[in-house]
C-alpha cells in the first residue's frame, strides 16, 4: 500500500470533518477518524497517530485489512451520494508513517503498579490487552504457543493482504512499551491454568478459535478434504499444480485461501455459497479482488456432500433460494428440490466458520456457551475468579478489529478488578 504526501491529502480533503461523527460510529474500536484525519490534512502525522492510539495499536494493520466497506467507510455520510473516504488507506499511511520514523506508542499513566497480569495468545486481542495494560503502568506477561507473536495476523492472513514486515515491526513498537514474552509456551502442554492464577494477580485468555467446522455431510472425512483455517495456519498445501479446488463458504477465509490456492497453480478455484453475494461476511474488496484473479462463484448453492471412495472425486451441490421466515433478522437459505447436480474436483477446502480446540477448553474447566465458547459475563471474567477472557475464543465477532476491542475492554475491566 503505498501512496504518495500528495494522493494521501487528497484522501484527507475528501473528509467533510462532521461534528456527528458515523465513521467512527461504525468502528469496532471506536477510533476518532475525523480528528486523526483533521491533522491528516495538517500534515500533523504524529499527532493523527497519537489520535489512532488512544483506541488502537495495531493502525498499519487495521488499515489494511479490516473490512471497511462495511464497518467505517460503509459509516462515512460522503458515501451516501458518492465515494466514502479513504478511511483505511489514510489509517495504514499513518501507521506505516509511525513504524519508519519511530512515532512510539504513548502511554497513558507513568505509575508502575504492583499488579501482575498473563495474557495466553498473541493475537489481536491478546496484543491490545496486553497494550493496553502495560500503558497503565501494569507487568504484563505474553504466553505464545509460537516462536513470533501475531495469532491470525500471522497465522491466518496471507502475505498478500498483510506484509508480515509491517506485522513484525508494529509488535516490536507494542512490546517496546515493556511487554514480557515466554515464546513457545503452549496451554495444556507447557503449563497449566492453575500454575498462571498462582503467579499472577489476573489472566486474559486469549488464544483464538482456529479449527476448521465441519458441516456434518456424507464424504467430509475423505482424503482431500482441508479445512481452510488449518492450511492457512499451518501452510501444509498439497500441491494444486493443475488441479481443480472447490472452497466452501463466503468469510474472509474462503476468500484467502481460495486466493492462496489459486496463487499455488491451482488450474481452477470455485468457490461455493449457499447465500447471495451480497450476503457475503466477506470484505468486498476481497472478493472483487478474487474474481480479478480467476476465481469463480456459485452463489446460492449449497454442499451435500463430497463424492469418492477414499480420496475426493467430486461433490454433490444444490441450489438455494432464499426465504425470509418469521424471527430470522435475515433471508435463510433453503435447498431447492430437484436442483442438485455435481462437479468433478481434486480437492475441496472447509471454509465455513472456526471453533477453539475442544480438548484445551475442555481442560481449562470453565462454564461454557450453548455454542462451545468461553462464558463470560459483561466485565468479561469467565466462570473462574480472575480468569477473564475474549476475542475469538468467547464468541466475539470474528474481525480484527471487533478482536482487538474485546481485548482492549476487556483490559479495562482487569484493570477495575485488580484496583478494587
Amino acid at each position: 500500500m503505498k501512496y504518495n504526501k500528495e494522493e494521501i491529502t487528497n484522501k484527507a480533503n475528501h473528509c467533510l470533518g462532521c461534528k456527528v461523527k458515523m465513521c467512527q460510529k461504525g468502528c469496532p474500536l471506536g477510533n476518532d477518524i475525523t480528528q486523526f484525519i483533521a491533522y491528516v490534512k495538517m500534515e500533523k502525522y504524529e499527532e493523527a497517530y497519537k489520535t489512532l492510539c488512544n483506541t488502537t495499536v495495531l493502525s498499519p494493520i487495521c488499515g489494511r485489512i479490516c473490512p471497511h466497506k462495511s464497518q467505517c467507510e460503509g459509516s462515512c455520510v460522503r458515501g451516501i451520494k458518492g465515494e466514502s473516504v479513504s478511511i483505511g488507506d489514510l489509517e495504514a499511511y499513518i501507521g506505516d508513517l509511525a513504524i519508519k520514523y519511530g512515532y512510539t506508542i504513548p502511554k497513558f499513566s507513568k505509575e508502575k503498579r504492583n499488579k501482575k497480569v498473563a495474557i495466553i495468545g498473541g493475537g489481536p486481542a491478546g496484543l491490545n490487552a496486553a497494550s493496553y495494560l502495560a500503558r497503565y503502568g501494569y507487568n504484563v506477561t505474553i504466553l505464545e504457543k509460537y516462536n513470533k507473536l501475531g495469532g491470525i495476523l500471522r497465522h491466518g492472513i496471507p502475505e498478500f493482504r498483510l506484509e508480515k514486515e509491517i506485522l513484525d515491526a508494529q509488535i516490536e513498537k507494542i512490546l517496546d512499551l515493556g511487554i514480557n514474552v515466554k515464546y513457545e509456551q503452549e496451554l495444556g502442554k507447557d503449563y497449566l491454568l492453575e500454575d498462571l492464577e498462582e503467579e499472577y494477580d489476573a489472566i486474559f485468555l486469549s488464544f483464538g478459535a482456529n479449527i476448521s467446522l465441519k458441516m456434518g455431510i456424507k464424504g467430509e472425512d475423505l482424503q482431500g478434504v482441508y479445512g481452510g483455517n488449518e492450511l492457512l495456519e499451518h501452510r501444509t498445501h498439497p500441491s494444486y499444480i493443475g488441479k481443480k479446488v472447490i472452497v466452501i463458504g463466503g468469510g474472509n477465509v474462503a476468500m484467502d485461501t481460495s486466493r492462496t490456492i489459486k496463487k499455488l497453480g491451482a488450474n481452477e478455484v470455485i468457490v461455493v455459497y449457499r447465500r447471495s453475494q451480497k450476503q457475503m461476511p466477506a470484505e468486498i474488496k476481497e472478493i472483487e479482488d478474487a474474481k480479478n484473479e480467476g476465481i469463480e462463484f456459485l452463489f446460492q448453492t449449497n454442499l451435500v456432500q463430497v463424492i469418492g471412495q477414499k480420496k475426493v472425486e467430486g461433490v454433490e451441490c444444490t441450489k438455494t433460494k432464499l426465504v425470509k421466515k418469521e424471527g430470522e433478522t435475515r433471508e435463510i437459505p433453503v435447498d431447492i428440490d430437484g436442483s442438485n447436480f455435481k462437479i468433478n474436483t481434486d480437492y475441496v477446502v472447509m471454509a465455513v466458520g472456526s471453533k477453539t480446540e475442544e480438548d484445551i477448553v475442555k481442560k481449562l474447566g470453565l462454564e461454557l456457551t450453548s455454542k462451545g465458547n468461553i462464558k463470560i459475563d459483561e466485565n468479561y471474567m469467565t466462570s473462574k475468579y480472575k480468569v477473564f477472557a475474549g476475542g475469538d475464543l468467547s464468541g466475539t465477532k470474528a474481525t480484527v478489529a471487533w478482536a482487538s476491542r474485546s481485548g482492549r475492554e476487556a483490559a479495562k475491566s482487569i484493570m477495575n478488578f485488580l484496583e478494587q
